[in-house]
């Protein structure tokens, strides 16, 4: 039985989907292995969840993408191009085939986006300031600490005279 299959965008044999659970990467251990000197060792991982192929980044050097969007986790519609580092594929699959009722879940990346405002996305946001004392900042001049708001003029002269 397959689950489905990838569809190599720009030539080559379909890859089928075997397992509900694929390790996808370099090494000959992998259960899809892709032979490309960009493709991470360990690149991720394809589930199905809920009758929903689900994509997974092990930490790969250059990522994974749906729909030219880099992800870490994201549901796979049936039609979305999966980018494993720059190689294409078109995820073909029937939800329904695998167990899927209803409409589809929210996507992960949908519920993790709301988490944030927009400005923190963009990374606009400013680092938080330190909490403001009310002490009055010392003068510094010449290694010569003037406090103003309690000494008299008299009193500064004597003191500098003593240092």
């Amino acid at each position: 039985m397959t689950y489905g299959e990838l569809i190599p965008q720009g030539g080559g044999d379909p890859i089928p989907l075997l397992k509900t659970d694929l390790l996808v990467g370099r090494r000959e251990s992998c259960d899809i292995v892709l032979r490309f000197s960009n493709v991470s060792a360990h690149h991720c991982q394809l589930t199905v969840n809920g009758g929903y192929w689900y994509v997974r980044d092990k930490n790969s050097r250059n990522g994974v993408k749906v729909n030219g969007v880099r992800v870490t986790d994201q549901r796979l519609d049936p039609g979305d191009i999966l980018s494993v580092a720059k190689h294409k594929y078109e995820v073909r699959y029937s939800p329904v085939e695998l167990g899927a009722v209803g409409p589809p879940p929210p996507s992960q990346a949908n519920v993790e986006i709301f988490k944030q405002s927009l400005l923190e996305r963009a990374g606009l946001t400013k680092e938080p300031r330190a909490a403001k004392t009310n002490q009055p900042k010392p003068l510094h001049e010449g290694g010569i600490r003037y406090d103003i708001t309690n000494d008299e003029p008299d009193q500064l002269r004597k003191r500098n005279q003593a240092l």
